[in-house]
């Protein structure tokens, strides 16, 4: 009951931060009507809470259930490349972002948790820093493990792993507490300032794809985590990271059905689509 309690009052604080954006633009969207720029500059950041709501949504949801990977031969170096972007315009000025990215191999893997792997450690890494600033490290390179390496991994096989590094020079992580790091709920936030599922998540996705993770910290030299994932031969297909669909460049005559008990969601989409031109 008091993990629950930990993780509720988590995912309550991230949410009413997100709604309090997405309430505070819509006020200012509804304030510049007769505007349609600023109106327009305004929905776009309830936009955005509203996408930051459903990562939020889709974290809890891909910890919580145990659903079918869509496991497909993905290249990680776009991927990551793909993350770093993201990064930019979210990380404060005061952390540099240094990457070193240097393998273009293949895996096998859900491109969607390995992308939310990316994030939560690169996340976590720049938050250790905090106000504090600092330098945040991406790698990606092969490496060839052998038994000896696995010893601690003995259901592994020898071979060649990918290996994805996120280190940070933040404050480092004391060695009493290294071995509860990936545990669900636990966290060394705050209270109400994160949900302790982060890291958890990132252990459970990288041991669904048959790889391990490692880490390495002393208190006031920052940390490293290292993510060993197996690779797989490159002439199989690959696939490309998904990017969003411009849902406006649909349109037809069809007539469509909706089936859906919450009215709002059928009011919307009724519009939306009928704006497209379908019945």
């Amino acid at each position: 009951m008091e993990a629950i309690g930990t993780l509720a009052g988590g995912i309550a604080h991230d949410f009413n931060n997100i709604l309090s954006g997405i309430f505070g633009y819509l006020q200012l969207a509804k304030f510049h009507i007769l505007e349609p720029e600023l109106a327009e500059k305004d929905l776009e950041k309830v936009l955005e809470g509203a996408q930051r709501a459903t990562l939020l949504v889709k974290q809890i949801l891909t910890f919580s259930r145990h659903k079918g990977d869509d496991r497909r031969p993905l290249v990680v170096f776009p991927l990551v490349q793909e993350t770093l972007k993201l990064l930019r315009s979210v990380i404060p000025s005061n952390i540099e972002i240094k990457n070193n990215l240097v393998s273009k191999a293949m895996i096998l893997a859900d491109s969607t948790q390995i992308h939310q792997l990316a994030l939560n450690l690169c996340t976590n890494a720049y938050q250790a820093m905090g106000d504090q600033g600092g330098v945040l490290t991406i790698s990606l390179n092969e490496v060839v493990l052998g038994k000896e390496q696995l010893v601690q991994e003995n259901s592994l096989l020898p071979g060649k792993y990918l290996k994805f590094e996120v280190s940070d020079t933040g404050p480092g992580i004391e060695k009493a507490i290294q071995n509860k790091i990936f545990d669900p709920y636990f966290t060394t936030k705050k209270m109400g300032k994160g949900t302790g599922l982060g890291l958890a998540m990132v252990a459970g996705i990288v041991k669904k794809h048959n790889g391990f993770i490692t880490v390495h910290s002393q208190p006031g030299e920052g940390a490293s985590f290292k993510v060993f994932l197996p690779i797989i031969a490159s002439k199989l297909s690959i696939e490309k990271p998904k990017t969003e669909e411009n849902a406006t460049s649909y349109s037809g005559k069809e007539a469509v059905m909706l089936v859906d008990d919450e009215i709002d969601i059928l009011i919307s989409q009724e519009r939306f689509l009928t704006n497209l031109g379908y019945k």
